[in-house]
């Protein structure tokens, strides 16, 4: 049986909760970035006072600014159960993204063809698309205009021989609905296709392992995921290796370099391992076992979405009950990360600044999700409405917004 989350030391490690300036305010908005954790704020304030040098020299300033570097990599591609040199950290998903799809556009040749879904956050299906410029074939895997779920018989159909790559979301940003990443994955290994995994928005419902989902790339971006604005790359170090080099040439060998084409972030990859703390911290206050960094990880997810999945399900009762609005992707917590979208007559914005003025922090818009929005028949330009949380999200905050939705709605 896994153990209950302890709601109160969970958000004993966040300093936001206890801030005056966010006092009353319960926030909802965590798919757009989530509060930073204490250990990562820590590490960032220590480096900054005693280590903001370059790294990797023989003094010991530099020595120890390295180190944490290196740190972060080895913990964190630990957790995700993936070798430490097959993790690329980069200024954001987007760009790391951006940086991968210039090298597939040397790799692949005309004729070859790409999958895309029209589920995604336009980071992930936007570069992918433009390689039609090189001749390259973009396919769509069209999610049901419906329910938002992309069905995997519909993308049986669209592999073949000339299919190379394909390009998914683990789950989409504003239909919440969890992917089975292990059945895709599985689906293009036999097919000879390689897969890119956008895991922004699951990520922060705990770290998935890698290794056991079988993506050959996995994104996601650590400020969504109580850490600093950087993005997180694993991908298989045969599929890198094959790649065309994007780094400087003389590091064409080093794993991790070849996909960051410019100076890292020091501070920010070395407070990185400020989540592997975390990750840590919540394992040791929950369990009284031995685990290894993949298990302690698979643990604290399991508890995170246990919580998590506690606390939706009335929000999806509430709003899937009101003729007045409707709800987009399941309705069901168990297979949905707590990010909830639901259309109004009343634009996203304008419902979210109704929210606002009740002490509830959400969203309204697209999401840069625009393809996925007109694909259910929505103009991206009245948007919808974002109510997304994680695990330290309260009770008591869910019975807020459920109060602040039925004055608003």
């Amino acid at each position: 049986m896994t153990a209950k989350l302890d709601i109160d030391f969970v958000r004993a490690q966040f300093p936001a909760f206890s801030t005056q300036v966010l006092k009353d305010q319960a926030f909802f908005e965590n798919a757009g970035g989530s509060y930073t954790c204490a250990p990562v704020i820590n590490r960032l304030i220590r480096y900054y006072n005693e280590r903001k040098v370059q790294p990797y020299a023989p003094y010991q300033a530099s020595t120890l600014a390295g180190a944490e570097m290196d740190e972060a990599r080895t913990r964190l591609s630990a957790i995700m159960g993936i070798d430490e040199d097959e993790l690329s950290f980069g200024p954001s998903t987007t760009q790391n993204t951006y940086v991968l799809a210039q090298a597939f556009r040397s790799h692949l040749k005309a004729g070859d063809a790409v999958i895309v879904t029209n589920q995604d956050h336009e980071a992930n299906t936007g570069p992918w698309r433009r390689l039609a410029d090189e001749g390259i074939e973009i396919r769509e895997w069209r999610c049901d205009p419906e329910t938002g779920a992309l069905d995997l018989m519909d993308l049986t159909n669209l592999l073949d021989d000339k299919t190379k790559l394909l390009c998914f979301p683990h789950c989409s940003n504003v239909i919440g609905a969890i992917n089975d990443v292990t059945a895709i994955c599985a689906l293009a290994r036999a097919a000879g296709v390689y897969t890119c995994v956008d895991g922004v928005s699951y990520a922060p419902h705990g770290i998935p392992n890698v290794a056991e989902l079988g993506a050959d790339i996995y994104l996601f971006s650590a400020y969504k995921t109580y850490g600093p604005h950087q993005g997180i790359m694993a991908i298989r170090r045969e599929l890198a290796m094959a790649l065309p080099n994007q780094g400087h040439y003389f590091n064409a060998g080093s794993l991790p370099s070849r996909f960051t084409p410019a100076g890292p972030d020091h501070a920010q990859i070395a407070a990185c391992a400020g989540m592997a703390d975390y990750i840590d911290t919540l394992y040791d206050h929950h369990s009284s076992g031995s685990a290894d960094a993949a298990g302690k990880g698979a643990f604290v997810h399991d508890i995170m979405r246990e919580h998590e999945v506690a606390l939706a399900q009335p929000v999806l009762d509430y709003l899937g009950g009101k003729n007045s609005v409707r709800l987009l992707g399941p309705r069901d917590a168990a297979i949905k990360a707590p990010t909830i979208a639901v259309l109004s007559d009343k634009k996203g914005e304008d419902l979210a600044a109704e929210l606002a003025k009740r002490g509830i922090m959400a969203g309204g818009g697209d999401f840069y999700a625009v393809r996925c929005l007109e694909s259910q028949g929505i103009d991206p330009n009245h948007g919808v409405l974002r109510l997304s949380f994680v695990h330290y999200t309260n009770k008591s905050e869910i019975d807020k917004l459920l109060n602040a939705l039925d004055e608003v709605l």
